[in-house]
């Protein structure tokens, strides 16, 4: 069982910056692969981001070159750094786990909100 808390959502003008922070409960925190989506408004869930247990990335196009997805496996804690933040970023925010042989995500956390305003 793995519990997920995000942080680092917030306000922000568009053409700025955003770390959001997602805290996992556990020991087997290492052996997960991680992933962010968000949800805007109106708009079903989508996949942003994720990273294996041996730190490889990847990223939906729509935000390839802004977006960059990191873990620290010593803080139980994946990143998500946001750059040149658009409107359309506009949305929450999830951080979700699945085993890194698994291509479900079983565990989610609550979400953070981003608002990027024009």
């Amino acid at each position: 069982q793995v519990q997920l808390v995000e942080s680092g959502g917030g306000l922000v003008q568009a053409g700025g910056s955003l770390r959001l922070s997602c805290a996992a409960s556990g020991r087997t925190f290492s052996t997960y692969a991680l992933g962010w989506f968000r949800q805007a408004p109106g708009k079903e869930r989508e996949f942003v981001s994720g990273i294996r247990r041996n730190g490889a990335a990847y990223y939906a196009e729509s935000v390839k070159g802004r977006f960059t997805i990191s873990r620290d496996n010593a803080k139980n804690t994946v990143y998500l750094q946001i750059n040149s933040l658009k409107p359309e970023d506009t949305a929450v925010y999830y951080c979700a786990a699945r085993w890194d042989w698994s291509t479900t995500y079983d565990y989610w956390g609550q979400g953070t909100q981003v608002t990027v305003s024009s």
